[in-house]
């Protein structure tokens, strides 16, 4: 068959292997012709202006590159004039118009990093993990106006681990998009590839994250902030204050065996283990795998505690753990 010709829409990387796909062995089934992705921003430590990684994707294989601040009339003519038959959208951070998504012959679609209709909004790769979810996947979505409600062709679930931090699972569902491009295209081409409808009623939405989302309250169990800190590392990241100095936490989980011991506060230093530093919680033993100070680098447990020792009996404070995912859209 001719391959489609492709538009894709996004600005994060973890679109890159369906890109990188797309430009090699799947050209055979859809050709991206031009890129739409975010205007350059500042970035890294000197916030110097800097392409993302999909537009320097996109120069590498000559593709067009467009950045528009807004998509409006020019920019749904710019689309009309690339003559797509489909429109590949993934973490793009532009909401399109019914007049843009209607300009491929065929559809516009959306790669949405979560099993729909759970996650839909802006952190679900943070809040699966945080959630305490198991399994996740990329779900292949027609767009509609409203929040990530359009009915689902096909899904690619992967497996959290116990030890996965959002970086983790980025990278799995990265991976994820390749075969359910290859299940999907094909049938896409040939106007025969079914989308359902979701069930708006098992619908849960998560929130823009923010640094202020990375407090810990130990009052909850260690399962729960064990998920939460892996969720959101590396950004916002974890914090927990110690003896008044304020410790990043990369990576947790909860110690298997470990119980809490009775008369103790929440947030109290147990000690260290073979593989971390033990805080007693609201139920269970919370156990720090990765540590990191101010102005140092993250470190395992033991190496981070030769450096900055943690008496046990020290108390960690609590602070109350903004909820990341509700039963409607946040506003």
């Amino acid at each position: 068959m001719t391959p489609l010709r492709l538009v894709f829409l996004g600005s994060d990387p973890i679109a890159l292997p369906a890109l990188e796909w797309l430009a090699g062995e799947g050209g055979a089934l859809a050709r991206p012709v031009a890129v739409f992705t975010q205007p350059d921003r500042p970035a890294g430590r000197g916030m110097a202006i800097r392409p993302n990684a999909i537009k320097a994707w996109a120069l590498d294989h000559k593709l067009p590159v467009l950045q528009p601040e807004r998509l409006g009339a020019a920019e749904r003519a710019a689309l009309q004039d690339l003559r797509p038959d489909l429109a590949l959208v993934m973490a793009y951070g532009r909401i399109l118009s019914e007049e843009f998504i209607g300009v491929p012959r065929i559809a516009t679609v959306n790669l949405h990093a979560s099993l729909l209709p759970k996650y839909r909004g802006a952190s679900p790769i943070q809040c699966s993990i945080a959630s305490g979810e198991r399994e996740s996947g990329v779900s292949l979505m027609r767009i509609v106006r409203r929040l990530d409600a359009g009915p689902v062709a096909d899904s690619q679930s992967v497996e959290i681990g116990p030890l996965d931090t959002a970086l983790d699972l980025e990278e799995k569902l990265a991976a994820a998009c390749v075969p359910l491009l290859a299940r999907a295209l094909p049938s896409l081409a040939a106007g025969n590839l079914n989308f359902t409808d979701q069930d708006d009623g098992k619908a849960s939405y998560c929130r823009r994250l923010t640094k202020g989302d990375g407090v810990l309250d130990f009052a909850a169990s260690g399962e729960a902030l064990a998920a939460r800190i892996n969720g959101l590392f590396p950004w916002p990241g974890c914090s927990a204050e110690f003896a008044g100095t304020w410790v990043r936490v990369g990576l947790a989980d909860l110690a298997p065996g470990a119980a809490r011991p009775t008369g103790v506060p929440a947030g109290s230093v147990l000690g260290p283990d073979a593989e971390g530093l033990l805080v007693a919680c609201g139920s269970g033993v919370l156990r720090l795998r990765r540590l990191q100070r101010p102005g140092g680098r993250m470190l395992g447990a033991g190496d981070f505690l030769r450096g900055f020792p943690v008496a046990p009996g020290t108390v960690l404070p609590s602070l109350e753990m903004p909820p990341l995912v509700g039963a409607e859209p946040f506003r």
